[in-house]
């Protein structure tokens, strides 16, 4: 195959699998098998689709890294178990994670996931390191970051994988009034509840955009805060307070920027057209009551 490199943030794959599709699909055990068989049956659709010449599923490791809540206190923590302080997992999808996970293994599909960072650094890392076309399946903005001229967004949106679009920069411009690059600035100033960044009080999305697009950068935006310039939408008020936020601005960013230096070159990014070890494979596949999906991929990756 010649296609792009299909690069999966895993975890909004099988999320969106999970509560897609009903607990009552189980497995031979009567334990629900919903994520994985949705999770297959999305990557089978996906390499049907687009052709892919490879394939990276970018894994959690550490899903809110110490650094990064040092940074920002409040980074992702409505995503935290009261009691615990884990991630709040539902009880019946995280065996089906682990499933996936040990699925993809067997199969031969690069699974990266790397200690102290989330699976946006390592898909980050890697479609900066690869050198041909990459499509990054996600549903989360922040990696509009990413885009390229190499690099597109493969946006999960409602409805089938056939009806997620393919964004490319002229494409995100036109959706977000901003470029890829300016992205992560637009964010840090609206702020992004998912993540648990606060924003700059009284910023939406429109005015976030127009103030990134009429200054170079959040440096200078901040510089500009001190003298407003009536030519320009930094209002008093919004330049008093991006002044007041410029030390929450300048933590955020650092946050919400996804490392792109991570080592990824040493994992293959072929797809496995023969899985590395078929026994397991089959064994999981019997187990989980997936085989036909297991097949169904296998078949698609043959083209």
């Amino acid at each position: 195959m010649s296609g792009p490199l299909l690069i999966l943030d895993s975890a909004t794959l099988y999320y969106r699998a999970f509560y897609a599709l009903p607990e009552k699909m189980t497995a031979p055990n009567s334990s629900p098998h919903n994520a994985i068989r949705g999770f297959l049956s999305m990557l089978t659709k996906l390499i049907t689709i687009h052709h892919p010449s490879g394939i990276v599923a970018a894994w959690d490791n550490d899903w809110r890294p110490e650094w990064r809540v040092e940074l920002v206190p409040s980074y992702k923590t409505h995503r935290l178990e009261v009691t615990s302080g884990q991630e709040e997992v539902p009880d019946t999808l995280s065996p089906q994670i682990g499933a996936i996970a040990a699925i993809l293994d067997a199969w031969g599909v690069a699974r990266i996931g790397i200690d102290g960072f989330e699976a946006d650094d390592v898909i980050a890392s890697v479609a900066a390191q690869h050198q041909g076309r990459s499509f990054v399946v996600t549903s989360d903005r922040d990696l509009i970051q990413v885009v390229t001229d190499r690099v597109s967004l493969l946006l999960q949106v409602s409805g089938g994988v056939e009806n997620w679009p393919v964004l490319d920069p002229g494409a995100i411009e036109s959706k977000y009034g901003v470029s890829p690059g300016s992205y992560l600035s637009m964010a840090a100033l609206r702020g992004d509840p998912s993540d648990g960044l606060p924003g700059i009080p009284g910023i939406g999305d429109k005015t976030a955009s127009a103030l990134v697009n009429a200054y170079a950068n959040l440096d200078a935006l901040i510089k500009a805060s001190g003298i407003p310039d009536p030519a320009k939408p930094l209002t008093p008020r919004l330049a008093e307070r991006i002044s007041a936020g410029a030390d929450y601005l300048a933590a955020a960013m650092a946050v919400i920027a996804a490392e792109t230096r991570l080592p990824v070159g040493a994992w293959s990014v072929e797809i496995p057209y023969e899985p590395v070890d078929m026994q397991t494979l089959n064994e999981l596949a019997v187990s989980w009551g997936v085989e036909k999906y297991v097949d169904e991929l296998l078949q698609a990756a043959l083209g």
